[in-house]
Order: C-alpha cells, then sequence, then structure tokens
C-alpha cells in the first residue's frame, strides 16, 4: 500500500480510470493498527487493485473534503469521483471489509 502525503498526488492518484482504494487512517488510532493485521490478506486477495493510503492528520482538507469523519475509513474513487465508503463504524472485521469491496468494485 503506497502512502500519499500531498494533495496533489492525492488528485493525480484518484484520476484513475481504475478504481483506486484508499484507506484514510492515523497514527494514534487504535482501530487502524487493528485493521492492519487483517489488511494484508486482503491486499492480496484484491491486487489487481491500487491500493493507497493516507493519514488523516497530514492532509485533514483532503479527509474533510470527502466526509471521512472516522477512521480507518476505506474509500473507492474512480476518474476523480468517490464511488464507496466504507465508514469506520463498519470497517471492524476482515468480514466487513471484504463485504465492502465484493459490493463496490
Amino acid at each position: 500500500m503506497e502512502a500519499i502525503h500531498t494533495t496533489d498526488k492525492f488528485n493525480e492518484t484518484i484520476a484513475s480510470d481504475r478504481p483506486v482504494i484508499v484507506k484514510f487512517e492515523a497514527d494514534w488510532c487504535p482501530d487502524c493498527r487493528r485493521m492492519d493485521m487483517f489488511i494484508g490478506d486482503i491486499l492480496e486477495e484484491y491486487n489487481g487493485y491500487d491500493w493507497y493510503n493516507v493519514n488523516r492528520d497530514e492532509l485533514p482538507e483532503i479527509a474533510e473534503k470527502y466526509e471521512v469523519m472516522g477512521i480507518p475509513s476505506i474509500l473507492i474513487f474512480k476518474d476523480g469521483n468517490k464511488k464507496a465508503h466504507l465508514h469506520s463504524a463498519n470497517a471492524k472485521t476482515p468480514e466487513e471489509v471484504e463485504e465492502f469491496l465484493q459490493a463496490s468494485l
């Protein structure tokens, strides 16, 4: 999963004509660390997609623009538009993340 550290890189990344998956997280977030324990298997299963992560505290204006109120959150973008959003309350287990990806990709 490649980290995005600038607004320009973020905008360039989500402009892809293929679905792009972005995980919003923060260093202080215990639920983010919990997700890190299982996200590797999901990355392998969905390795045909480009995965990125954004530290919400580094790019708060991006998080606000795309209504990322809780973390971790997973968003799917295509052609510069947000297509799907898995909110933090529903991103606690591998099953919830997989269900979201199956329904959204």
